[in-house]
């Protein structure tokens, strides 16, 4: 069997050498307690690095993707200051292996929550502002067939992400029947709505700040959160231009460098 160190090595060498087989000679399709182990251990890595955590992503939370997976239970990863990129800026696809783009809604906060009991009239008061936004996605595993387990080793497959610059208070905000339309090449590519989002996105930033405070390592003031795709994702390629759009939130897009 092969420890988590050898894991956390063998994706971290996927980043620049390509994808690798399912991670199962270590990890149980379910073991979620050693696939966060070996992300955890990629994350200490990386900050001694010198990169900065800035949030959290949350992914699995489509009903029909945890049915996929067999799961019953959404997973995170962690968001560092390189992943972000401007609004309307260019990203050069060498950084990635094979990357998808989802639209979500992205929370950033004005306080810590780090109540294990945490709940949604919280969260709406920790909020500073909320912004359309874009996660690239992408897995170090081959041909993404990835189970619950490798998609939490391979830090919530997580790549990249764009946040609109129209920045928009919580008060009044739909966040439940607001509607998402992603287009690439100007081009309707995926539609969605934000119930798909574990029923809502403030939903499932609650069950974010549940897990992470009853971890110890609680949402903090400034954090990002990605909250979870609104829709179905989209594999994106050099030259294409992607753009998002949700109600209420207005638009936020980048180009794929070739």
């Amino acid at each position: 069997m092969a420890s988590h160190e050898d894991l956390a090595l063998r994706l971290r060498n996927a980043y620049r050498a390509g994808a690798v087989p399912p991670l199962r000679d270590g990890l149980d399709t379910g073991d979620a307690d050693g696939a966060y182990a070996v992300q955890y251990l990629n994350t200490l890595h990386w900050q001694s690095d010198g990169r900065r955590i800035v949030g959290r992503k949350i992914g699995l939370t489509a009903a029909t993707v945890q049915a996929q997976l067999g799961v019953d239970q959404p997973d995170f990863g962690v968001l560092f200051d390189d992943m972000h990129v401007a609004d309307g800026g260019r990203i050069d696809m060498t950084r990635f292996v094979q990357p998808k783009a989802e639209a979500e809604v992205a929370l950033v906060l004005a306080r810590d929550v780090d109540a294990p009991d945490a709940n949604r009239v919280m969260i709406e008061a920790a909020i500073d502002h909320v912004c359309a936004a874009i996660e690239i996605v992408d897995s170090r595993i081959a041909d993404w067939k990835i189970s619950f387990a490798d998609t939490v080793a391979d830090n919530g497959s997580s790549a990249a992400f764009v946040l609109s610059e129209t920045r928009v208070p919580p008060k009044g905000l739909d966040l439940w029947s607001c509607g998402m339309v992603l287009e690439l090449n100007d081009r309707v590519a995926s539609l969605g709505a934000g119930a798909a989002c574990l029923g809502h996105p403030l939903d499932a930033a609650v069950w974010l700040a549940q897990t992470l405070a009853a971890r110890g390592d609680p949402l903090r003031a400034g954090d990002i959160v990605l909250t979870g795709a609104l829709g179905p994702m989209v594999g994106i390629a050099p030259g294409d231009r992607v753009r998002a759009t949700i109600g209420g939130l207005g638009t936020c897009s980048f180009v794929c460098e070739r």
